[in-house]
């Protein structure tokens, strides 16, 4: 029986979420075709978790065959299933559910996931329904409850994939009605006063009893209003959730003429959801912000003219003109002045970043994505000194900016492995509770009391065991850590990284571009005997100035630097390369060899002289490359070259050992006592050199193997080892398609001392979460038994209410998260 594995963003291109349930399907259809025995998706620790394995027989299909049948069946799926993403305003945990409910009921969707902060996210069968149905369907109810949301523009993911949808209305929030969008807060209010009424009335004014009974009706119509309509929906959908257990206490004090007590209850509720959808929103805006980062009109100069055009109409190729104290509103690279930029918006760089022309346009316009920071420029970036001329290279739809907004919003739907358990607790905790409940009701068969008394301690019961807290505790908290992340130039998909990094004490780091600059410098110049640096110096820089190798032009760059001014340089001509060894050219008559000390022992003339091999020696220990220069039959010297840390690695490390991180390795393609060298100059634990890309990834995985790893690289290279990690870090994505996309993570600042803020942040998500479990769960543990022995509904609601507020708030600390300097 054969293996073989296939990438899923090939079969289903439209498909990002390594749990979506069109990866299961598209196991289930291969299955059934002859041939093929099994089919799965691997597991991180297996290989990329973005792969399908496929077991089959080669005497029955051919692997051409299965490729074939497996691109048939992914093309299959795509056209049948599709997914769809909508904004509306941010609401409670338990709103969301409701939501969820009602998009569930709806003929061929297969499941709908809605985020308290407004992200929906709805997979359906075509072949039933469409997505114009489904927005169609969320719209009739929006007309009357939901205000939809104001976010960027819609679009496809691709032509035949899954949509997005994402509408322009107004900026309401969760509850529409006649009070508008603070209608909810508006009926608690009203229920409140209601409440207050007739108390005071009942309590302390001699007037007919009808009287403070109408106001306690009232209260109950304000105050039960939004929560008969929600616990409706649930029941509809057969999900029995708080707000039907607290719509049954209320009706049942009221049975038992405990009218206040039910108002009470009725009042905190409603409250409660009222500041909980203000506390969400508040999570909410802090992304919303980033999508109103871009400006809404450019400057544009076409044909010799410029013109206001909207953002929108922006078209590859065009020319916009910045000036100071304006945004960037568009992607591209630096045609012409010269300015510094506040990039802090998008990649979280504290120090504006220079900015000047490029030198081609052309070869610039074909690969932009390779250009130099100081060349390329974001939309939503700040212009600070001076005008501008930037040529766009993406529209405005896939700009870097709208790109992350995009990503954010998505990674809002995806369920964190926690957020999988609270809700699977819930499915069997709740209906245990309504069982309880039932059985309590039974108490005067028991012990000695009335079945009124009974009856009011099942209703307390119902309110104490409602899972409030709970439902809110993780998405909160999940919302808050994206939101802070993202303004701190870090992009993260969704709860299940954030809580995996959290998790996470070994770290493993690519080097060249990740650890170190990524381009290497001249570190020695080392002279034979009787050799002076500036003939050693002249001589290197003659021959290497004819050559395009990346040791050459280092070797000519820092050379210069090493030069006096005014000193001229010889000519060097009938440049040789000698392939794998060094190059050969003539200066001034003289046959002059360049290279490693393999090529003396290869060309003609005196060998290598033992006092010019230990200097090699010397510097290889140092993890320098070394490059011998002879001249005739002299000597010169030699020069070490060595791509050299960045400034921030050393500290970077420091910082990562002080927040917990107990193991950090470094894997790298450059020999291993190169790969040591820097290791030990930045602090690293250790260094695995020598390594092709297929090593670097059974390495991740033996890693993993050990306890789970994130790999730190640029997202292009390292793509596979970064996929094959519990979390894979990407470096410097601001405008890199491809980093964005494979990493779990995304730093958008080429910057190492973001990392730490990443770390630091999701520990900090991480040990938040816990805390919400056990204030939520502890709650419900202390008032269960509490209301069984006589505490009242009015107590119990107040300290059910506070804890689910408490919660919410404590995520929100998350906002102002700053990591330790």
């Amino acid at each position: 029986m054969k293996k073989e594995k296939f990438e899923l963003n090939l079969l289903l291109p439209a498909v990002s979420d390594a749990d979506d349930s069109c990866i299961r399907r598209l196991a289930e259809l291969l299955q059934s075709k002859a041939g093929i025995d099994a089919a799965h998706s691997l597991k991180p620790s297996d290989a990329s978790p973005g792969q399908i394995c496929i077991h089959y027989d080669p005497d029955v299909v051919s692997t051409g065959e299965v490729r074939e049948m497996a691109r048939r069946a992914g093309a299959e799926l795509d056209q049948r299933y599709g997914h769809w993403h909508k904004r509306v305003e941010p609401m409670h945990a338990r709103r969301a559910s409701a939501i969820e409910s009602r998009l569930g009921r709806i003929d061929g969707v297969i499941e709908s996931v809605v985020s308290p902060d407004g992200a929906v996210r709805v997979e359906f069968d075509r072949q039933t329904t469409d997505a114009s149905s489904i927005a169609r369907a969320l719209d009739d109810w929006s007309s009357s409850d939901l205000k939809e949301h104001d976010e960027h523009e819609g679009h496809r993911h691709d032509d035949e994939g899954h949509e997005d949808d994402h509408d322009h209305a107004g900026h309401d929030h969760a509850h529409g009605g006649i009070f508008g969008p603070k209608s909810e807060l508006i009926f608690a209010v009203i229920c409140g006063l209601f409440l207050l009424v007739g108390w005071l009335i009942e309590t302390f004014a001699e007037l007919n009893q009808w009287i403070p009974l109408g106001c306690y009706i009232a209260a109950y119509l304000f105050g039960g209003y939004y929560t008969v309509i929600e616990a409706t929906e649930k029941l509809r959908a057969g999900k029995f959730e708080i707000d039907f257990l607290m719509i049954v206490a209320a009706a049942g004090a009221a049975s038992l003429g405990a009218w206040a007590e039910g108002a009470l209850l009725l009042f905190l509720f409603s409250i409660g959801h009222a500041l909980e959808g203000y506390a969400m929103g508040r999570a909410k805006r802090a992304i919303e912000a980033l999508s109103e980062l871009a400006p809404k009109t450019a400057r544009v100069r076409r044909e010799g003219n410029e013109a206001e055009i909207p953002v929108v109409e922006l078209i590859v190729g065009d020319i916009v003109v910045i000036k100071p104290d304006e945004r960037v509103p568009a992607d591209g690279f630096v045609i012409g002045g010269e300015s510094s930029v506040n990039q802090a918006p998008i990649t979280g760089e504290s120090v504006p970043v220079d900015k000047r022309p490029v030198d081609d346009v052309d070869a610039s316009a074909s690969d932009p994505e390779s250009l130099p920071p100081e060349h390329r420029a974001f939309a939503g970036t700040i212009n600070q000194s001076g005008s501008l001329e930037i040529q766009v290279t993406k529209l405005a739809s896939e700009n870097t900016l709208a790109r992350v907004v995009t990503m954010v919003s998505e990674a809002e739907t995806r369920v964190s492995p926690t957020q999988k358990f609270t809700k699977k607790f819930e499915r069997y905790f709740v209906p245990s509770v309504i069982s309880g409940v039932v059985m309590l009701l039974f108490a005067p068969l028991v012990i000695d009391e009335t079945f009124s008394e009974s009856f009011y301690r099942a209703m307390a019961v119902l309110v104490a065991a409602s899972p409030c807290a709970l439902a809110i505790a993780t998405p909160s908290a999940v919302l808050s850590g994206v939101a802070r992340a993202a303004r701190g130039g870090i992009l993260v998909k969704g709860g299940g990284p954030l809580e995996s990094l959290g998790s996470l004490d070994a770290i493993a780091f690519d080097k060249t571009g990740t650890l170190t600059e990524g381009e290497p410098k001249v570190t020695d110049v080392r002279t034979a005997d009787g050799v002076d640096e500036t003939e050693l110096l002249r001589t290197a820089i003659a021959v290497e100035d004819l050559s395009k190798h990346p040791l050459a032009k280092a070797v000519v760059r820092d050379g210069l630097k090493g030069l006096d001014d005014g000193l001229t340089i010889p000519e060097a001509t009938d440049l040789q390369s000698i392939t794998g060894r060094g190059i050969q050219a003539t200066v001034e008559a003289d046959i002059v060899h360049i290279g490693k000390d393999d090529l003396f022992a290869e060309v003609e003339g005196p060998p290598l002289p033992d006092s010019v091999r230990e200097i090699v020696e010397s510097l290889e220990e140092s993890g320098r490359t070394t490059m011998i220069v002879r001249r005739g039959d002299r000597y010169l010297g030699v020069i070490g070259l060595m791509d050299t840390p960045r400034e921030a690695a050393k500290r970077t490390i420091s910082r990562l050992r002080e927040l917990g991180i107990e193991r950090m390795i470094m894997i790298s393609g450059d020999n291993q006592k190169v790969a040591g060298a820097v290791a030990k100059e930045v602090g690293l634990d250790e260094a695995r050199g020598d390594l092709m890309p297929d090593d670097k990834v059974n390495e991740i995985k033996k890693l993993q193997s050990e306890g789970g790893v994130a790999m730190v690289g640029d997202g292009v290279n390292d793509a596979p080892a970064m996929a094959s990690a519990s979390v894979g870090i990407a470096m410097g994505a601001a405008g890199s398609d491809v980093a964005l996309e494979t990493a779990d993570v995304a730093l958008m600042a080429d910057n190492l001392d973001h990392l730490p803020l990443a770390i630091g942040l999701s520990r900090a998500t991480r040990r938040i979460i816990r805390q919400n479990l056990w204030m939520s769960l502890g709650m419900v543990a202390f008032l269960v038994p509490a209301t069984i022995l006589g505490l009242n509904i009015g107590p119990a609601v107040a300290m059910h209410e506070g804890s689910t507020l408490v919660v919410v708030f404590n995520a929100l600390r998350l906002l102002a998260y700053e990591p330790a300097r």
